[in-house]
C-alpha cells in the first residue's frame, strides 16, 4: 500500500510520501512515489502516486517521455498553459494506462489496476494548485474547505491533520504535522514504511524550496516519534478519571 499527503498553505505547498510497496508480508520493496518536473522561473509540477506499481510507473514513464519529445510538447505537463490543463493531461494518461492494462490482461474490472495521483504545482502568474486525480481520470481541486489530500492508507494519519492544520502555519510546522501523521500511520499499518520523501514548494519559487529523504535513523523523525508518544501518554493521564459510581442514580444506566 502507500500513504501520501499534499497540503496547501498560504505560503505554498508541502508534500510527503512513503516509499514502501509490498506484495504480501514477505515481499517488501522501496520505490519512489514522488516525482517532480520544473522549468526555472516558469513552473514546477509534482505528483505523488498510490496504487498498482506497474500502473503508476507506466504513467510516470509516459509523462517523462512526452516531456522529452518536442513534437508532442502540446500534450506535456511542461507546456500546458494552466494547472487545470496539467491535471487533465495526467488524468487522461492515468485512465488510458488503466484501460490498456485491463484490455491487455483480459480484465473486466478495475480493482487490480487501480491507482490515484496527487498533483501539485504552480505556473508563473497563477496560484499554486493541488489536485486529487482518480483512476477514472477525473479530478477535484483543493479548496479553503478541503485544504489537503491523502491517498493510500489515509485513516490512521487523518485525525492529526484535521486537528493540527492551519492554513497560515509555517512550512516548518507543516512538516512537523506531516511527520506526526506519518508516524501514526507507520505505527498502525505495516504496508506503509520508511524512508519518506518530503518536498516543500514555496509560492512563486519555481523549484523546490526544500526536499529530502527521511530514513529510519533520521534524528528529527525519531525525536518526533518518541516525543509524540510521550505527549499522548501525558495527555491521557491528564484527562478526568472515570468513576464506576458515574451512573448511580440514573435509572437507564448499565449495572
Amino acid at each position: 500500500m502507500t500513504y501520501c499527503v499534499g497540503m496547501t498553505l498560504d505560503k505554498g505547498l508541502v508534500l510527503m510520501s512513503d516509499t514502501r510497496t509490498n506484495s504480501g508480508v514477505d515481499n517488501i520493496s522501496v520505490f519512489r512515489k514522488m516525482f517532480c518536473w520544473n522549468v526555472p522561473g516558469e513552473r514546477i509540477i509534482s505528483v505523488m502516486t498510490s496504487g498498482n506499481l506497474a500502473t503508476t510507473q507506466a504513467v510516470i514513464s509516459q509523462l517523462e517521455e512526452r516531456n522529452k519529445a518536442p513534437v508532442d510538447r502540446q500534450n506535456t505537463v511542461l507546456e500546458a498553459p494552466t494547472m487545470f490543463q496539467v491535471a487533465t493531461i495526467v488524468g487522461r494518461q492515468l485512465r488510458e494506462t488503466i484501460m490498456g492494462a485491463q484490455t491487455d490482461n483480459g480484465q473486466g474490472g478495475s480493482g487490480r489496476f487501480t491507482a490515484s495521483i496527487i498533483l501539485a504545482g504552480q505556473i508563473a502568474g497563477m496560484e499554486p494548485r493541488l489536485f486529487l486525480i482518480y483512476p477514472e481520470g477525473n479530478f477535484i481541486e483543493a479548496s479553503f474547505d478541503t485544504p489537503f489530500f491523502q491517498i493510500g492508507e489515509t485513516k490512521y494519519g487523518r485525525p492529526i491533520l484535521l486537528r493540527g492544520y492551519d492554513r497560515t502555519m509555517s512550512f516548518e510546522d507543516a512538516v512537523k504535522l506531516l511527520c506526526v501523521s506519518f508516524d501514526s500511520t507507520l505505527k498502525a499499518n505495516l504496508s506503509v514504511g520508511l524512508p519518506l520523501d518530503l518536498m516543500v514548494i514555496e509560492r512563486d519559487r519555481f523549484e523546490p524550496l526544500h526536499e529530502r529523504r527521511i530514513h529510519g535513523d533520521d534524528p528529527y523523525f525519531t525525536a518526533i516519534s518518541s516525543r509524540w508518544g510521550d505527549a499522548l501518554k501525558e495527555a491521557f493521564q491528564s484527562l478526568p478519571d472515570y468513576s464506576f459510581a458515574q451512573g448511580e442514580g440514573n435509572p437507564g444506566a448499565d449495572t
